[in-house]
């Protein structure tokens, strides 16, 4: 669906778990090995990556102007992180236990924020589509995930609703 480039570092993370799932078909790649593969995942532990998953759409769709989120503080809550000093001095937020993918979004969360990116990461504003994507526009107020698109679509609904007797 989106014709961006994927969004920076860990974000792209969320990115993709966020997009495993298509709202317009009903597609959900978590349904496949290769998914599962990519984000570490074994069939038990779906579930609680889909919960994961629909947080994190909540709070791209918050960071667009749509509502809010509360899930995913709840969610990352057990997703301890620590501070991480390298010989340099320099400083990184790291997660206690990596190979969890609720630590691995909490480390990419917590890295972004301190970034400035996190809010960056939004979901496209169609509500037959919620994809994941980041915005890279100056003023990061980019509204769907592709312009030729959910943008078009929602520009052509506008445009026949204002032509309709």
């Amino acid at each position: 669906m989106n014709d961006r480039p994927p969004a920076p570092g860990g974000l792209a993370l969320i990115e993709a778990l966020v997009n495993t799932l298509d709202i317009e078909t009903g597609a959900d790649g978590l349904d496949t090995q290769e998914a599962r593969e990519r984000f570490a995942l074994a069939p038990p532990e779906v579930p609680a990556a889909r919960d994961l998953r629909e947080a994190l759409r909540a709070a791209c769709l918050a960071h667009a102007g749509h509502g809010t989120s509360t899930a995913l503080d709840a969610l990352l809550a057990d997703a301890p992180l620590r501070v991480a000093i390298a010989p340099d001095g320099s400083a990184a937020v790291r997660a206690v236990r990596p190979t969890t993918l609720h630590s691995r979004v909490a480390e990419a969360i917590a890295t972004a924020t301190a970034d400035g990116t996190w809010t960056r990461l939004k979901a496209c504003e169609a509500e037959d589509c919620h994809w994941a994507y980041y915005d890279r526009s100056p003023g990061g107020r980019s509204r769907w995930c592709s312009m030729s698109v959910c943008g078009a679509r929602t520009k052509m609904r506008t445009y026949r609703a204002r032509r309709a007797p």
